[in-house]
């Protein structure tokens, strides 16, 4: 079932905070919320959901479900494009994560994360798509190329 406006932003903290712990757990190193990096030229800061203290390793945070009638969430999926686009900013040899909560609609046979990464992919590059489900499990929906972890997926 799909958030209220209302809720998102606490969804979203929460979801952030989740997934904090489990990059934490996975690569046994601290993550920073809001991390302040900067992109373009000239440089300005811009603030990724996480970051491991040495940068080499950013992440996005989304919560996103599909809509309580099972339809595609489009306004919410300009959202990781932006992701997307400012993860092209950051330096060559940089992992970057899409973190996406695990959305499954009754009936349909893909999830949300499934669902970008088929329509999107072209334009994900050596960005890894996670999907993280509520017991704390990752899938690794898509690996970057740039990632050096392993393909399984991790129960909490």
């Amino acid at each position: 079932m799909a958030n209220t406006n209302s809720e998102n932003p606490y969804v979203g903290r929460k979801f952030q905070e989740f997934v904090q712990a489990i990059l934490k757990e996975k690569y046994d190193t601290y993550f920073e919320q809001e991390a302040a990096i900067p992109i373009g030229s000239p440089p300005k800061n811009h603030k990724f959901d996480l970051a491991s203290t040495d940068r080499s390793i950013v992440a996005e945070c989304k919560c996103y479900t599909w809509t309580d009638s099972g339809n595609v969430p489009s306004a919410k999926l300009m959202g990781l494009d932006e992701a997307v686009f400012y993860f092209g900013f950051l330096p060559a040899g940089t992992q970057k994560i899409l973190c996406m909560k695990k959305s499954v609609f009754c009936g349909k046979s893909e999830t949300l994360a499934e669902y970008y990464v088929r329509v999107y992919g072209h334009l994900l590059g050596d960005i890894s798509v996670f999907e993280i489900s509520d017991d704390g499990a990752i899938r690794v929906v898509k690996k970057g190329t740039s990632a050096n972890y392993s393909q399984s997926s991790r129960t909490r």
